[in-house]
């Protein structure tokens, strides 16, 4: 991809690139997509160029697409990084001998670059990344597992969750990760997952009842040792109300 990128960058805007950060929950696991690429030991989140004729949220949808095959899922943008040292010249200095770049040539890459966050939350079950470079991999990594990463991925990663975390005070999630029909208990490890602590159980029922989004179903959850729990389902209208308009409670 970079080896394309320099071959014209009048195509791409100048310091300025993208990096995805991708949680996927399922099974009360909250994982990362992460790439590995030939030339480092490090992993990397999905990242890439700006094209100087896309909308840079545009962009952001490119970029994942073409690092990871992955489309169709919601980007959102949550935080600018720019330190001045962000970029690592013997970083860049290995990646451009891995593709036989002369630094003159990769001059253009070896500036500095303000890098754009975007971030989502799927069901990494649903969610089947490709390798789209042959000199690539790419991974669902559990959270708790994260390897080292490069420049200041780490950081982008950090404020990512920080950022999804947050976010909970603020809109309701569970819709497109759960399944259709579902318990109190399984919601609340949803929660509990993305959080990373223990929320206490009537607290959490009564927080949740409160927002208005859920229906209490005329069924029981069957093949369970113990009392059966209720079954609810989300009500979709409720809950795209309530996402348009925000909430304003805490976890």
């Amino acid at each position: 991809m970079l080896k394309a990128v320099l071959e014209d960058t009048s195509l791409y805007q100048p310091g300025l690139s993208i990096d995805c950060v991708i949680f996927g929950f399922h099974d009360n696991q909250l994982k990362v997509l992460l790439i590995k690429t030939k030339y480092s030991e490090k992993w990397a989140l999905p990242g890439g160029f700006v094209p100087v004729d896309e909308d840079i949220d545009q962009a952001a949808v490119t970029v994942l697409n073409n690092r990871t095959g992955v489309k169709g899922i919601f980007l959102r943008q949550f935080a600018t990084f720019g330190c001045a040292k962000r970029n690592d010249s013997d970083f860049s200095s290995i990646v451009l001998d891995f593709y036989g770049i002369p630094k003159e040539k990769g001059e253009w890459y070896t500036n500095r670059f303000v890098t754009v966050g975007y971030y989502a939350l799927v069901d990494f079950s649903q969610i089947i990344p490709q390798q789209v470079g042959k000199n690539e991999t790419v991974e669902w990594i559990d959270h708790h597992a994260v390897p080292e990463l490069i420049l200041d991925h780490k950081e982008i990663l950090d404020k990512a969750l920080e950022t999804l975390r947050m976010e909970l005070n603020l809109m309701p999630v569970g819709y497109n990760l759960l399944p259709e029909k579902f318990t109190i208990p399984e919601l609340q490890r949803l929660y509990e997952t993305i959080l990373g602590k223990k929320l206490d159980r009537r607290n959490f029922l009564r927080k949740i009842t409160a927002i208005g989004i859920l229906v209490k179903l005329d069924e029981k959850k069957s093949n369970v040792a113990h009392k059966a729990p209720n079954l609810y389902s989300f009500d979709k209208q409720k809950y795209q109300e309530v996402v348009k308009n925000g909430l304003n409670q805490g976890w």
